[in-house]
């Protein structure tokens, strides 16, 4: 049995884009995700972090295109890697990328106006911890 599945949890770097090739469009977007580790030499944290390229298709595709740079979102799917001749090089180079085939919003909800707000700290729901 295989399985080859990524989930990632991080932010857009900047907006998705829309692309097309052999007579399909889809979606690509650039996802960070970050980890870190307490250096034990100088005893200060590095931060590293990651890019992976994400590549959506088909209906999804169209909610991935709404994506905006900052959204935090978990996507899952499965690591691919292809090869195409570099333009710049004439060569052939390899990508891997996350061939998405979920996709979460993580970022909050928009708050309402002022006026919800109030009358949600009248009622003592918001103040509940």
């Amino acid at each position: 049995m295989y399985q080859n599945k990524a989930i990632l949890i991080g932010f857009l770097g900047k907006d998705a884009e829309v692309r097309h090739a052999n007579n399909r469009s889809f979606t690509t977007f650039s996802l960070a995700t970050k980890s870190s580790y307490k250096d034990k030499k100088k005893g200060e944290y590095v931060t590293h972090t990651e890019w992976h390229r994400c590549v959506v298709f088909g209906k999804l595709s169209e909610f991935a295109a709404t994506l905006s740079k900052g959204a935090h979102v978990q996507v899952e799917g499965e690591i691919r890697t292809r090869e195409y001749d570099s333009k710049k090089t004439g060569e052939k180079e390899a990508v891997t990328e996350i061939r998405v085939d979920s996709i979460l919003k993580l970022d909050r909800a928009e708050k309402g106006s002022p006026e919800d707000n109030e009358q949600d700290d009248q009622s003592g729901e918001g103040a509940a911890a």
